[in-house]
């Protein structure tokens, strides 16, 4: 919950700052899969807390960019599910993992001041 009053406070600032006086549509989000934020808990709880506030009418749009394993061995890229420590190309140990991890308010969309 507190994350989502936290975005929809960081919506407010941005859109007070943008000047943009048309209604909130879209909010895009990116929530990586080794952030430990689960998306569906952000659903619920922007669900909760959006009406009444500028984001009530808007959609909501969530990414989920997965995280990858780089060999120092081998140079070889693999998207992955979850946590490994072992190489799909050569089996070495010698990896890092890389992105998700992110949590991040992607882009806001405004309705144009004309109402479309």
């Amino acid at each position: 919950m507190s994350i989502v009053q936290a975005l929809i406070e960081q919506v407010g600032v941005e859109v007070a700052e943008s000047g943009h006086a048309g209604n909130v549509v879209a909010l895009d989000l990116i929530i990586g899969r080794l952030s430990g934020v689960h998306v569906d808990s952000i659903r619920f709880a922007f669900e909760v807390l959006s009406p009444g506030t500028l984001v009530a009418d808007a959609q909501l749009r969530i990414e989920q960019p997965r995280p990858e394993l780089s060999c120092r061995d081998c140079n070889a890229r693999h998207e992955i599910e979850e946590i490994t420590v072992e190489c799909d190309s050569c089996g070495s140990r010698n990896v890092t993992i890389e992105g998700g991890t992110e949590l991040l308010l992607q882009s806001i969309e405004m309705e144009e001041p004309d109402g479309t």
